[in-house]
């Protein structure tokens, strides 16, 4: 008798998700449409509605849900995931973001000199039609990663970022204290750690703004700022988020061209019929 066994994935997809059945879907879809297969997606339901109908949408796709019994925010989410992935590589996606179809393997290839690389990505409002958003303004982020600057501001947009799962190993986990800005601590940790960092320049994440609470009212983050700039020795921060970072004089200097590859359309799901 022989027993197989399938090998681990070269990337494992972590996907907090709270609550946007509709969201992860669309998700989903873009997943479906990656030209890169080797991967498993690790969707951790963060105490909310069951994601079982999504998955089963997908059977294509290689998911796993984890299940956590309460709410812990996005950094206790990617902690479980991260923790049962199998995949040398991490990618870190919010569920209500969007991948273009060339996405995983431009970040892929370009690991080879990287220990995080991140993408170029599309700021973009929406409207709901029916069970499907329908993207309104869309604002490219393309900025080169400078150290001094990410003492200041946060450039690198996390969903579509690729890290090595090992870096974990040297630097821990997301930081459970900072349910906002566990992103900007995590970057600035890695990078004063050694890691190299790089920039893929091409913009194929969409990142969706005013889904989520805590970017849209950043005035409320103000605490969990403070706590950033303490544990970093930071001074002059001040609350922000993606969209507004858009019109910062002093991020001017960093920002770069880039190719734009996402058609500004989202493909309706399975789950929207």
């Amino acid at each position: 008798m022989f027993v197989t066994f399938a090998p681990a994935p070269r990337v494992s997809i972590v996907i907090p998700t709270y609550n946007r059945l509709a969201c992860l879907a669309e998700l989903f879809e873009c997943l479906s449409r990656q030209t890169f297969w080797d991967f498993e997606v690790v969707a951790v339901n963060d105490a909310g509605a069951s994601l079982d109908e999504v998955a089963a949408l997908y059977p294509e796709l290689d998911v796993r849900v984890i299940d956590l019994p309460v709410n812990g925010r996005q950094a206790k989410a990617i902690n479980a995931g991260v923790a049962a992935a199998r995949g040398e590589l991490i990618m870190l996606c919010d569920d209500d973001d969007l991948l273009a179809p060339c996405h995983l393997a431009r970040m892929v290839a370009n690991m080879a000199d990287a220990d995080l690389a991140y993408a170029d990505a599309e700021i973009f409002g929406f409207s709901q039609e029916a069970s499907t958003r329908v993207v309104g303004d869309r604002h490219v982020w393309a900025h080169d990663f400078d150290l001094g600057v990410q003492d200041r501001y946060l450039t690198v947009i996390p969903s579509g970022t690729v890290y090595r799962k090992a870096i974990h190993d040297a630097i821990g986990p997301m930081d459970t204290d900072l349910p906002c800005y566990w992103d900007w601590d995590f970057v600035l940790r890695l990078a004063h750690a050694g890691f190299r960092v790089k920039r893929v320049p091409a913009a194929s994440v969409a990142y969706a703004f005013g889904t989520h609470n805590t970017t849209a009212d950043h005035r409320a983050n103000q605490p969990y700022l403070d706590l950033l700039a303490a544990k970093h020795g930071l001074v002059g921060l001040r609350t922000s988020n993606f969209s507004l970072l858009l019109q910062e004089p002093e991020l001017q200097e960093t920002r770069r061209e880039t190719r734009r590859v996402w058609d500004g359309e989202i493909r309706p799901s399975r789950l929207a019929g």
